[in-house]
């Protein structure tokens, strides 16, 4: 077995910086660097220390998000979930900034609970609250 750790980062290719930023700043990341590289990406960063590497090479101003929004299911990774401790509050404060909660709440037979948002470029962010919180 490989010894992971932890998940390093996860990578959102993206088309605007300046509207990417905004909008995860508004959810307490911190912009690190960027753009750099070949790609380029620029890096934004929580707290507590969930990384976003916004790949900015997008050819398509598009906002159909092709893995969740055409009736053909096409592999790749569909949405990135955030852990919270109180979804209630999570909600409160997304409908404040003004962000359309698009999915949820859902609760599992468990009692997990989790609410969904799109970022500028349709991408999916969940809200997980655990059933053990």
């Amino acid at each position: 077995m490989i010894n992971i750790t932890r998940i390093n980062h996860v990578g959102i290719r993206v088309t605007d910086l300046d509207v990417t930023r905004e909008f995860y700043a508004k959810l307490g990341f911190e912009f690190i660097v960027g753009p750099i590289g070949p790609e380029p990406v620029a890096v934004m960063e929580h707290p507590c220390g969930v990384n976003i590497n916004f790949i900015l090479n997008s050819s398509d101003t598009e906002t159909l998000n092709v893995l969740m929004d055409v009736k053909d299911k096409h592999t790749g990774y569909t949405h990135v979930a955030l852990e919270v401790n109180d979804l209630d509050e999570t909600t409160n404060q997304l409908e404040s900034l003004r962000f359309t909660i698009t999915g949820g709440p859902i609760t599992t037979p468990e009692g997990a609970k989790f609410i969904f948002i799109r970022d500028p470029d349709s991408n999916v962010i969940e809200f997980h609250r655990p059933a053990n919180v």
